[in-house]
């Protein structure tokens, strides 16, 4: 049987409630989810990845490139490490039900184009196909300039507010949502509620930043990736090689995870990197976060 809520879970997850208690208290010494951000950066070497590539494209999966790849990786990784998809909530710490994926996508690549938020949600045993799938599903049902997602219309309301009523709303919504009160619709509305969100600089061609967490919401991990680069490197025997790399910077909320755990998810989703055949199929176990 699956798990039942209990008093003091939320609608999007379940209190951590074997957590230790230092874990505990963190959230309560750093309130804001930005004054609680660490800052990661690594680079991919990547010769790997884009064989892969290659090879889904050459299957059929048209456009499928480093994006589906990195979120497919994500996902897995979160598979075998589940305590990255915790969160802070009313200040107590979450295992959220869901794997839920955020990022903007412009409708047209122009400068004054309009952006909209697209929500993907994931089951941690999803392959690089499903990921693909999903994400080419709802990038086609968002592009399209004439139409208005549920976000561009709410966004759009809010935007006709007064100032001061506006502010007023603001803090309202998060006093909802500090107190597990706001509409779960509102919440799946929401680029801010998300396990992870994720912006692409190398389809820009620039190099990856580091993006500030939100302090609204629960979004807990922020990762940029940048525009591919090569590099020679000079061998043993005096051979050279070109190689090719992706940096990734990452800002990640140190209350749901220590450092420990976020150095070794990192490790495994490199090791994916190495050998991104294991996303063609179903991790073979889905491992449980803590009670």
């Amino acid at each position: 049987m699956g798990y039942k809520k209990r008093w003091g879970d939320r609608k999007d997850g379940r209190r951590l409630r074997s957590i230790e208690p230092m874990s505990r208290l963190t959230s309560y010494i750093m309130v804001n989810r930005n004054g609680a951000s660490n800052y990661m950066a690594e680079r991919l070497e990547i010769t790997q990845a884009e064989k892969y590539i290659r090879e889904k494209r050459a299957q059929g999966l048209k456009g499928f490139g480093m994006l589906h790849l990195i979120l497919a990786a994500y996902v897995r990784t979160v598979s075998q490490r589940p305590g990255l998809n915790r969160y802070i909530g009313g200040q107590e710490v979450y295992a959220r039900d869901n794997i839920v994926i955020a990022m903007v996508i412009k409708k047209e690549m122009k400068l004054d184009a309009p952006e909209t938020v697209i929500k993907l949600e994931a089951k941690p045993d999803a392959t690089a196909a499903d990921i693909y799938e999903g994400m080419n599903r709802l990038i086609s049902d968002n592009r399209s300039v004439d139409d208005e997602s549920s976000f561009d219309n709410l966004a759009k309301l809010l935007n006709y507010i007064p100032r001061p009523v506006l502010k007023f709303t603001i803090w309202f919504l998060k006093l909802l949502d500090y107190y597990n009160k706001l509409p779960m619709a509102l919440q799946n509305l929401s680029p801010f509620h998300a396990s992870f969100f994720i912006t692409s600089m190398g389809s820009l061609g620039i190099p990856a930043i580091f993006h500030h967490l939100y302090d609204f919401g629960n979004v807990p991990i922020f990762l940029s990736y940048g525009a591919k680069y090569s590099e020679n490197k000079l061998g043993s025997d005096g051979s050279v090689t070109r190689h090719n790399y992706i940096d990734m910077k990452m800002v990640l909320d140190e209350r749901t995870c220590d450092g420990h755990y976020y150095a070794s998810s990192l490790k495994y989703m490199k090791d994916i990197f190495k050998h991104p055949e294991v996303l063609d199929n179903p991790p073979e176990t889905v491992v449980e976060d803590i009670e």
